[in-house]
């Protein structure tokens, strides 16, 4: 299990355990993380599980590429720390990964 810190939007921090080879958006959706919606369950076909993530995480996460890349375009105010929760998968290296789920999702 990887530990994961969830700031949902009104600012409350949920620190959860998320089983390696799973997604951090179903992290998210398991431990009923506000703000997460997942419409598309994983896909990578919306932006409705899109977190901005922490900069001191950014080079273990990596950047947003192809299809993800392309969907966060229609994410709410869109940054270069966003990154679609389906498209990160848990591993060891993401224990204490921090991200902050935005007030809305597309």
């Amino acid at each position: 299990m990887v530990t994961i810190t969830y700031v949902e939007p009104d600012g409350t921090e949920r620190t959860v355990d998320v089983a390696e080879g799973r997604s951090v958006m179903e992290g998210a959706v398991s431990n009923g993380i506000r703000g997460i919606v997942a419409e598309c369950g994983g896909a990578c076909s919306c932006a409705t599980c899109h977190a901005y993530i922490n900069a001191e995480w950014l080079d273990a996460v990596g950047p947003a590429e192809g299809d993800e890349a392309d969907m966060i375009e229609f994410a709410l105010d869109p940054r270069p720390n966003s990154r679609l929760t389906c498209q990160i998968e848990v591993h060891s290296g993401l224990e204490g990964l921090r991200l902050e789920i935005p007030a809305e999702q597309a």
